[in-house]
């Protein structure tokens, strides 16, 4: 659904040429990206949780949160290379599409791992035992049907949903801010060309790739929650300086402010595969992460850009964007400070797995 929706964007003709449909198009394939996303994201982090050793879970399940930042930087690698062989006509009128056009690749990619990548042992085990058990309670008869996933994550884990999706806050609201909003905020304050923002977030990205993976595998040691609350308030804090740094106009300094925000940001990000794996049981444990995950990307981060801009509007300066960012990060030491550790959380160790009768169907069709 992604490769494809990806794909067809790249294609979509404009408004010159099919009206008022080009932007309902656009819209549409937005919308199948980000279902897309909503069953996915949750499938990769839970594979990775699940599989290999307990111990330094953080570490590798902070590896599919690295691809986003790598995609971002083989995203804005490239734009910066068409930014830099094409004139600025050239690229609004087909240079765009470029980018959306070369994930057909990742269609083929995609389609092998998910034809031979296996589950986990433990939804394997977790899905044997409760079917022994309900065939025990059942004496032979038909089982009854099972109740929706999404409805038992919020009938057993209410809190746990709220966790997830306050610790996602700052986090979230602070990526568009530092990759998304930047752009904005120094093509319409200073006037400087794309070129300049891309480039920064470029070195930013590179740097984020390396330390996501490290700030997971610091929380194998010190836990989930001392690495997030880092996290947390350096966002929180640094907002002040990025704008600060930004408005110095110095490609140096700005390159400085988003790295240093990315640093922060994978503190958060690094360890929260993990963090929001360990919140749910087995049963329930894909649709879990994947509502607290989605509903706070909606909450958060799919407002920040609307929220920055009309902040930068009323106010004319970035600080009333960095205030929100502030906010944000308040929100999320919240939620993680009220939740206790889950570092030495057993993933097998699901009490409610035996009451049930199948369990939560983690393949995807």
């Amino acid at each position: 659904m992604m490769g494809v929706s990806t794909f067809l964007i790249g294609l979509l003709p404009g408004y010159a040429t099919i009206g008022v449909a080009a932007p309902l198009l656009l819209v549409l394939l937005r919308l199948i990206q980000g279902f897309a996303l909503g069953g996915e994201w949750g499938g990769a982090v839970l594979i990775v949780s699940e599989h290999g050793d307990p111990k330094r879970r953080g570490f590798w399940a902070s590896w599919p949160q690295a691809g986003a930042p790598a995609g971002q930087l083989l995203a804005n690698g490239l734009l910066a290379l068409l930014a830099v062989v094409q004139s600025e006509a050239a690229f609004q009128e087909w240079g765009w599409r470029i980018p959306f056009l070369l994930s057909a690749v990742l269609i083929a990619i995609g389609l092998y791992v998910r034809l031979t990548v296996e589950e986990s042992p433990v939804f394997r085990e977790a899905q044997e035992r409760a079917a022994a058990a309900a065939a025990e309670r059942a004496g032979g008869a038909q089982p009854a049907a099972a109740n929706m996933p999404i409805l038992e994550v919020f009938r057993r884990y209410p809190r746990e949903v709220l966790t997830a999706m306050g610790a996602r806050f700052a986090e979230n609201v602070s990526y568009y801010i530092f990759t998304i909003v930047i752009s904005t905020y120094m093509t319409r304050q200073f006037g400087l060309p794309s070129s300049f923002v891309l480039g920064a977030v470029l070195i930013g990205a590179a740097v984020h790739v390396v330390t996501i993976p490290l700030w997971g595998a610091v929380s194998d040691r010190v836990g989930r929650r001392p690495v997030y609350v880092i996290g947390a308030v350096g966002v929180g804090l640094w907002a002040f300086a990025f704008f600060a740094l930004l408005d110095t106009e110095s490609f140096a300094l700005t390159a400085l402010a988003v790295v240093v925000g990315l640093l922060f940001h994978g503190a958060m990000y690094g360890p929260q595969a993990a963090f929001l794996s360990e919140l749910f049981g087995t049963k329930v444990r894909y649709s879990g992460v994947s509502i607290g995950y989605q509903l706070a990307s909606v909450a958060a981060g799919g407002l920040a850009p609307i929220i920055s801009v009309a902040l930068l509007s009323a106010f004319g300066t970035g600080y009333a964007i960095a205030a929100y960012v502030a906010a944000s990060s308040v929100i999320t030491l919240v939620a993680v400070l009220s939740y206790r550790e889950t570092r030495d959380r057993d993933l097998s160790a699901d009490a409610g797995f035996g009451n049930t009768r199948t369990m939560e169907r983690r393949t995807s069709s």
